[in-house]
């Protein structure tokens, strides 16, 4: 059996892209993200009502035996690149990866069955910028209930359910309602932050903490290479697209060397960094060579998803910085992205160690 890496799409995998596509055609137009994104609710609830109970896709990492699709990080992994390509508002990668892989470490099979279902919406309250291998904040816990404040936490306004770490080493499944949710202004609007302050909220231990939260912390490190992957696939295409449509001295601005040039790299840079996205989610499924796959991602995507976007707001020229054209959205994500669990440098870092690389 080859140990080789499979980087190449099955077909049930381009089918599930299709479908999520579709989807998201019909209910996640650009527009539409961007009403959103001015709103006092920036969570399309009526889009991640058809992802998770129309086609059963926050389940896909859970087993069939507690209630999921018994799917691989493959599949999330197209899911995802999907998503970034529509700058999706949907807590998919916080709900369905990584809240699912912290449970998925621990023994509540009931509350698992309930993120699979998309019913209830899950966050692991451990602050977006963390990386796998960096220490991550507890709270206290005193006579039997919580305490603290955390900041940075994604998605924890549209969450039912927060997973929270203390400081006894124990993870605790927290009802929303027995915690304060407070605002924070994000970057990008699309991925709200809130810090989450517990004062004496009722908590019930669901496991330990230490594994449960790398375990979640590595694999959306890794599979949020395939979301910055679908960011930077739309910021090329689109670019491309407008080249070719838009005309200056009566020819296509397309048609310019300089421009060829630039576009030319930028492919070069995207189809590597594809590699390394579905080098990461090949080895999240297989267990082969995980923290140097991850590690590698994320070192390559988040530079490469923040070139295609500024790379595509300046060449769509005045259009590109209206408010109206969605490619701010792209830009916004692919900046917050950067700093999502771990930047591109702490990566690097944790790379050279892994394979005894170290700077003089």
């Amino acid at each position: 059996m080859s140990t080789e890496p499979d980087l190449l799409y099955s077909e049930e995998e381009e089918a599930l892209r299709a479908a999520v596509r579709d989807l998201l055609t019909d209910h996640c137009d650009p527009a539409g993200v961007i009403v959103r994104t001015e709103s006092a609710t920036p969570h399309d609830r009526e889009t991640w009502k058809a992802l998770t109970e129309g086609m059963g896709l926050a389940g896909l990492l859970v087993p069939e035996a507690r209630g999921g699709q018994g799917a691989t990080h493959r599949e999330v992994a197209v899911v995802l690149e999907e998503l970034g390509r529509a700058v999706a508002p949907v807590p998919y990668l916080t709900s369905a990866v990584v809240a699912t892989e912290a449970l998925l470490a621990c023994a509540d099979a009931d509350l698992l069955a309930l993120l699979a279902s998309g019913r209830t919406i899950g966050a692991l309250a451990v602050a977006l910028h963390t990386a796998p291998d960096a220490a991550f904040t507890s709270v206290r816990l005193e006579n039997g209930t919580l305490h603290g404040e955390l900041p940075g936490i994604a998605d924890a306004a549209v969450a039912d359910v927060l997973l929270v770490p203390a400081e006894d080493g124990g993870l605790y499944a927290v009802d929303v309602d027995a915690v304060t949710v407070t605002p924070q202004v994000p970057l990008d609007l699309t991925r709200p932050l809130a810090t989450v302050t517990l004062d004496g909220a009722s908590a019930r231990r669901i496991g330990d903490a230490e594994p449960a939260v790398r375990r979640a912390l590595r694999t959306a490190a890794g599979l949020l290479a395939s979301e910055q992957l679908g960011l930077a696939e739309w910021s090329l295409t689109e670019t491309v697209r407008y080249l070719k449509e838009r005309k200056q001295f009566n020819r296509p601005v397309g048609g310019f060397q300089a421009l060829k040039h630039r576009l030319a790299q930028l492919w070069l840079e995207v189809v590597s960094l594809r590699a390394a996205a579905r080098g990461a989610a090949d080895a999240l499924t297989t267990g082969e060579d995980v923290d140097v796959a991850v590690a590698v991602a994320q070192a390559y995507a988040a530079p490469v998803a923040v070139r295609a976007a500024e790379e595509a707001l300046q060449l769509h020229g005045g259009i590109g910085m209206t408010w109206e054209h969605p490619v701010h959205l792209n830009l916004k994500r692919a900046k917050a992205d950067s700093i999502a669990y771990g930047t591109a440098g702490a990566h690097r870092a944790t790379l050279a160690e892994l394979v005894d690389l170290q700077a003089p």
